[in-house]
């Protein structure tokens, strides 16, 4: 297909709404087809739209901010029984390059049309969504389009591909430049994330940014950074979330298009349930979180046990065949998906980056040496925000809660942190229980976490390793072969394979 000059087309109704049209191929990047109502729009001579950028951040925070349930089955939290799921048994295959079309040339659509009306507040929320998406895309394949990018209209239809240490380098750099753009002058609309507040975008900028450096915690350096001292002077001199008030997530609402990522999906309706290396972990520490993970077995419902009997929850085996699995649901012994992630049309928010993850960052960190203080502090405030997570937004928690102690659990031997420990004892507890926290939340970043470090130790079939990376998606061999052949080579001699190791984890 051929780059069109991108085109809207006024749709009648009560009010003016607009269909933002792109078309994505030959890795070319161009607006994504999106609806929205629109109140006001201007239009030049030559058909270009202009659009008020708060319609965009509307659309590119919904989009961005939706859980993604593929990385459950990867990370053993949930498994299939009606078929093989090709996420539970490490198989698969392309990635997909979507997140240009939906998410990133909305995004710089958004920035442009910021940058018409002097508003440097949208500008540094499009870096940040820029930041997201372009290292979500890194992780997932390698190298990848970045500085030639979303640039259709300026008529580069073939993007080069960039580096990995090249992305990396380079969105730790637009975070910079947002956490220096981003104001209290500069009003922000259609901010359905923090509702205009720019003081908690800065928040975020700077959180996301030592986000991005431990993923990096096998380097020593991303272009011209040092990882280690610029977590320690970002962490040091910049503004972070201080609370789950300050959480990087998006709430739901029970209205269209507003509604919880699941509510209504007849997969977890049916034939989803819960896998038993997750299970166990929350039995084993008596943790009254896997009540709102998890349903009981149909067997203990049927004996009268209590929700909050942890003998009355099982899951089954992620390793094992599909059809060995769905043989527990006859025996009645095996956990469905807590049936409020499809019924409950709101449930809690989801996130990109919370403060209980940003305080399991800085526990790590800090065992690593790169920032002074406890780690047993970062670690027991990461758990203690979970909890408190829960507790105000799942829906009746005094049915899973009463009476239970945050502080007690703290003591507990499976759970109990010391600042005396060696490193690898402090990153198991460390990577663990933040595994614990990120059912429904945080997209892969539990699967990368587990790559980097080792922890928790995931159980594979004999045989089978787990996989590094996604291919990259069949239309980039159709239509920007050339640039991708190159990467390829660069990178990987040649060779897309999911086993293939990227520079991050090198």
């Amino acid at each position: 297909m051929k780059n069109n000059i991108n085109k809207v087309s006024r749709l009648k109704g009560k009010s003016a709404k607009w269909l933002i049209k792109s078309l994505f191929t030959a890795g070319m990047l161009a607006l994504v087809s999106c609806e929205s109502n629109l109140d006001k729009i201007n239009e030049n001579p030559n058909d270009q739209a202009s659009i008020d950028p708060k319609f965009l951040l509307t659309y590119v925070s919904k989009y961005t901010f939706q859980v993604n349930g593929d990385n459950m089955y990867a990370s053993r939290m949930m498994i299939g029984t009606d078929g093989e799921n090709t996420y539970q048994y490490m198989k698969w295959n392309d990635a997909s390059f979507e997140v240009y079309t939906k998410g990133l040339l909305n995004t710089v659509k958004m920035m442009q049309e910021a940058e018409k009306i002097n508003n440097k507040n949208y500008v540094a929320i499009g870096k940040f969504f820029r930041a997201y998406h372009f290292f979500n895309i890194s992780l997932k394949v390698g190298s990848a389009p970045y500085s030639e990018a979303a640039k259709g209209e300026s008529g580069i239809t073939q993007p080069k591909y960039d580096t990995q240490e090249a992305i990396m380098a380079g969105i730790l750099s637009e975070l910079k430049e947002a956490n220096d753009l981003i104001n209290t002058n500069d009003k922000i609309e259609g901010d359905i994330v923090f509702n205009g507040d720019a003081a908690k975008w800065k928040k975020l900028i700077n959180s996301f940014r030592l986000k991005i450096l431990i993923t990096l915690s096998k380097k020593t350096t991303v272009g011209s950074y040092n990882i280690a001292n610029e977590f320690s002077s970002i962490a040091g001199s910049q503004p972070l979330m201080g609370s789950i008030a300050d959480n990087g997530e998006l709430k739901f609402a029970d209205a269209a298009d507003s509604r919880y990522t699941m509510f209504n999906n007849s997969g977890y309706g049916s034939s989803l349930y819960m896998a038993d290396y997750f299970i166990n972990m929350f039995k084993d520490r008596h943790d009254p979180r896997l009540f709102t993970f998890a349903a009981q077995t149909t067997g203990a419902k049927e004996a009268g046990k209590a929700i909050t009997d942890f003998t009355g929850y099982n899951g089954g085996n992620p390793t094992s065949p599909y059809s060995d699995n769905a043989a527990l649901i006859t025996a009645k012994n095996i956990s469905k998906v807590n049936d409020r992630f499809y019924k409950d049309p709101t449930n809690e928010p989801a996130s990109v980056l919370s403060y209980s993850e940003l305080e399991f960052i800085l526990a790590e960190a800090t065992a690593r040496g790169w920032i002074s203080g406890s780690a047993k502090t970062h670690y027991d405030n990461a758990i203690k925000a979970s909890f408190n997570f829960y507790q105000t937004y799942v829906k009746n928690p005094g049915q899973y809660f009463s009476g239970f102690d945050v502080n007690q659990y703290l003591t507990t031997p499976l759970v109990v942190y010391s600042d005396a420990a060696p490193l690898q004892t402090q990153l198991e507890k460390i990577m663990t229980q933040k595994y614990m926290i990120m059912f429904h939340q945080a997209q892969w970043t539990s699967y990368y976490d587990y790559l980097r470090t080792g922890y928790p130790n995931y159980p594979l079939k004999a045989g089978v390793a787990a996989p590094f990376r996604f291919r990259y998606p069949q239309s980039e061999y159709s239509y920007n072969s050339n640039n991708l052949k190159a990467a390829l080579a660069a990178q990987y001699g040649g060779n897309d394979n999911i086993n293939s190791k990227p520079w991050w984890l090198q």
